[in-house]
């Protein structure tokens, strides 16, 4: 008999705890999963704000993580930005308000090409992560973004006039009742960034609580990095 997935629901996956160092001498911690089998795709986690709660175990996250690896083939990989704790452990530092956490991008950046041999990495961005993303992610390697909710706190015109420029794909999801940053004036101040896929999902909220909602965000990510493996499965 089979059964739905729910929010406790874990596939199988290789799952491994990892640390980095920052090239300003942090150790951040974090945990990878990847496929037992064909590895589609990398993707890195970018968390949202440490301030309001936000992890590498944000339930996006944990259950990105949980379930992509085995319906998907995608390798998840999360670790918590400096100053940042979860179950898994504590990042050492002091949050940086989005300033000094370019260490912690630009060092988890190398990690996933030198130590986890990923060949195609996107850069998945949540909230305060988006913001991390826009700004630190620059490395010529990765393949683009995924930005979940992104309140544009303290992204700058440059940074999107950089993206503009790069060219690289972007995918923005934007919820309907998001707390920040709604799908018109997303429009708005995306409009830097023409190529960029935004995506206004009705009925969402900005943390994405809700087995629909849930389902929604991993299958956008799964359009981008390994769309042949959609739709995603319901049931196990």
């Amino acid at each position: 008999m089979s059964e739905l997935i729910r929010p406790s629901t874990i596939l199988p996956a290789i799952r491994k705890p990892f640390s980095f160092r920052t090239q300003d001498g942090l150790t951040l911690i974090g945990e990878v999963a990847t496929p037992e089998g064909v590895r589609t795709g990398s993707i890195l986690c970018l968390h949202p704000l440490p301030t309001a709660g936000g992890m590498m175990d944000s339930h996006i996250y944990k259950k990105a993580a949980n379930r992509l690896p085995a319906m998907a083939g995608i390798e998840v990989i999360r670790f918590n930005t400096r100053g940042t704790s979860s179950e898994q452990g504590s990042s050492e530092g002091e949050f940086g308000a989005g300033d000094t956490e370019v260490h912690d991008v630009e060092a988890a950046i190398n990690y996933c090409f030198s130590e986890l041999k990923v060949e195609k990495l996107w850069v998945v961005g949540w909230s305060f992560g988006t913001d991390l993303a826009l700004r630190h992610a620059r490395d010529p390697r990765v393949q683009g973004l995924i930005l979940l909710s992104p309140p544009l706190r303290t992204t700058q015109p440059m940074d999107l006039e950089f993206w503009a420029k790069d060219g690289r794909p972007i995918t923005a999801l934007i919820p309907e009742h998001d707390d920040y940053l709604k799908p018109d004036a997303a429009r708005m101040a995306f409009a830097k960034v023409p190529h960029m896929d935004l995506i206004a999902v009705d009925e969402a909220k900005h943390l994405w609580v809700g087995e629909p909602s849930v389902y929604r965000v991993l299958s956008e990510i799964t359009q981008v990095v390994a769309p042949e493996r959609l739709p995603l499965p319901t049931e196990i």
